[in-house]
């Protein structure tokens, strides 16, 4: 077997692949999620639907990673691994689409500003983090280029209105992948405000209305990147040199509200991709983070003061696993509108990720920032619930106590590394340091938690029932241990003497 450094690089000298596509979609973003996710989804749309698309890549900021593309002709390889119909399967393809990496911060300002000249351009994606899409004031048209992505856009989207003279068929569709909420709009708004600071005119700002469409999008995939612990395996067992080899879960997810003609210029389906093109993509955003991003809360505290490390081996105890199960199916589930069968497939699907034996999530790296994380993600879950039955979601409010008990900062007597916000951390210092282990000051200091209402926009402790019980919790966790404590509510435990 040949070491390594005697392996030939990948690029389209060394690996046999198609000649390149016209370049039909230009991406603001060369990281690792969107080759792992929408480069990979337009490589598959090419081979098994005949999509005949090529992405040039133009990095979004000064620093970034398009030279090392380049090295390699825009080929990488995308590793896959995960649960798939109930088993591990690990797979990799070599994503052939992206023709090639502009850095318009260099040499490349001309080809970039060529760009709108395409008439064969049609689509805009990006991925330059939720703080990429941002109105910087001191952006100008004459810029080399802009310094923010949605002034860059801007300007290109200006030039190409220019040079074919407002034609209504050259407008593109623009789908941004940045993780806030309808981050279509968000783009919108702040290009059409460019165009009004810049004074671009009344017919270029109707071209912008009328002949592009922006997209609102949710993306779904864990994405860990480059797996540089084991590279030299990985690239042992493909028997090539890559320097941007991407690994991510099986698992992917994109919903784009937008009109349906989409799907015929958007062929996902048949590539047998999981690409969703809807009117209204809120239901589905809210089951993600209700369903996905809730359980990763509520488990995180119930996990780790159980003496669990990760994810996977949460959902895999009988006892914390359970727990996670019937709190999304019995407290979560019920209070969304969506249909109840389609919830529950993507429960499963939720859950089979959970179990992926590929990837170690630590409960830590979930940790950061728990009490937003709560309001945002189990809150309404745990507000429509009293509403429609008159009671409390006895596994959610476990959770949130434990939570509190997170925060008292130990572990069988170890400290735990909390991350928030200060404010949030001297308070429960303050709290804590002050608790004495009776029920008493159980009731104190939930009460107190409990009635922030800037952490929570509201006084819980308004919700019948909610502070008595959280109480109760927090002062059995405390004086009893997680373990016993949540073996007893689950019936697992055996009665003390």
């Amino acid at each position: 077997m040949k070491q390594v450094d005697e392996l030939d690089q990948l690029n389209r000298k060394s690996f046999i692949v198609s000649n390149p596509f016209p370049e039909r979609v230009l991406q603001f973003g060369e990281g690792n999620f969107l080759r792992a996710f929408v480069d990979w989804q337009f490589d598959k749309m090419n081979k098994q639907a005949e999509w005949n698309t090529g992405v040039v890549i133009v990095q979004p900021q000064a620093g970034g990673m398009v030279e090392k593309l380049s090295e390699q002709d825009g080929l990488y390889t995308v590793i896959l691994e995960g649960m798939k119909d109930g088993q591990a399967v690990k797979e990799h393809t070599v994503v052939e689409c992206v023709t090639r990496g502009l850095n318009p911060y260099s040499s490349d300002w001309s080809e970039y500003e060529a760009l709108s000249q395409k008439p064969e351009l049609r689509f805009v994606v990006s991925n330059t983090t939720e703080a990429g899409i941002a109105y910087v004031p001191e952006d100008r048209l004459e810029d080399r280029p802009q310094n923010s992505f949605p002034g860059k856009l801007a300007a290109l989207l200006y030039k190409r209105f220019q040079f074919f003279g407002g034609d209504q068929s050259k407008g593109l569709v623009i789908i941004p992948c940045e993780l806030i909420d309808r981050n279509g709009d968000a783009l919108k708004e702040i290009v059409l405000k460019y165009a009004d600071q810049w004074k671009l005119g009344a017919e270029f700002t109707s071209w912008l209305e009328e002949a592009n469409t922006f997209c609102n999008s949710l993306v779904d995939r864990i994405v860990p990147g480059y797996p540089k612990d084991r590279i030299t395996e990985i690239q042992a067992e493909l028997g090539y040199r890559d320097s941007l080899v991407v690994v991510g879960e099986q698992y992917h997810l994109w919903v784009i509200e937008g009109p349906q003609w989409l799907k015929e210029e958007l062929p996902a389906h048949l590539a047998g991709l999981n690409v969703l093109i809807v009117d209204d993509m809120a239901p589905y955003r809210t089951r993600k983070v209700r369903i996905l991003n809730g359980a990763h809360t509520a488990l995180t505290p119930v996990a780790y003061l159980y003496g669990l490390d990760t994810v996977g081996q949460a959902v895999e105890h009988d006892v914390v696993g359970a727990f996670i199960q019937s709190l999304i199916r019995e407290e979560v589930i019920p209070t969304l509108d969506s249909p109840a069968a389609e919830l529950n497939v993507y429960a499963d699907d939720v859950i089979e990720r959970f179990h992926n034996p590929y990837v170690s999530h630590y409960v830590m790296s979930i940790a950061l920032n728990s009490i937003s994380k709560f309001k945002t993600r189990n809150l309404p879950s745990l507000l429509q619930y009293v509403e429609q039955h008159k009671a409390l979601p006895v596994k959610t409010v476990f959770s949130l106590a434990s939570l509190f008990v997170f925060y008292r900062g130990k572990r069988d007597g170890e400290p735990i590394a909390l991350a928030d916000e200060a404010e949030v951390l001297t308070a429960f210092g303050e709290l804590w340091s002050g608790y004495g282990g009776t029920l008493a000051g159980a009731k104190q200091l939930t009460a107190q938690i409990l009635g922030k209402q800037t952490w929570w926009g509201q006084d819980l402790n308004q919700i019948a029932g909610l502070a008595e019980q959280t109480a109760q919790h927090v002062y059995e966790i405390t004086s009893r241990g997680m373990k016993e404590t949540l073996d007893s509510l689950s019936g697992n435990s055996v009665p003390r003497a």
